[in-house]
């Protein structure tokens, strides 16, 4: 896998999802040590392994929260394996609607 990750995200789900908001964020520092991060048992740096996304999405209305997430693990499908091979390991999803997303408060 070639490249910074956050980048080769937000290009699949931007492609796939014609978002409103989009925010990739990588947390892969606060697991550090953790099994699945680079960094355990001998895996080099940190980084590129946990993330974050928060989209926001017309693709969303009418779809399950888990429909959503589903849709964005088929998205981003060849970014997950093993950590040691340069996988990612872990994926936190904010999916919303644009009324959602503006339904919350400022």
């Amino acid at each position: 896998m070639q490249g910074n990750r956050a980048d080769r995200l937000i290009v699949a789900l931007t492609a796939a999802f014609a978002p409103a908001v989009l925010t990739v964020t990588d947390d892969s520092a606060h697991h550090a040590g953790h099994v699945g991060s680079r960094g355990s048992a001998g895996q080099g740096d940190i980084g590129q392994t946990h993330y974050h996304v928060l989209m926001v999405s017309e693709a969303f209305r009418g779809v399950t929260r888990v429909a959503r997430s589903r849709a964005v693990h088929v998205a981003l499908a060849g970014e997950f394996g093993e950590v040691e091979a340069g996988g990612m390991h872990a994926l936190a999803l904010t999916l919303r609607t644009p009324e959602e997303h503006a339904a919350l408060p400022r």
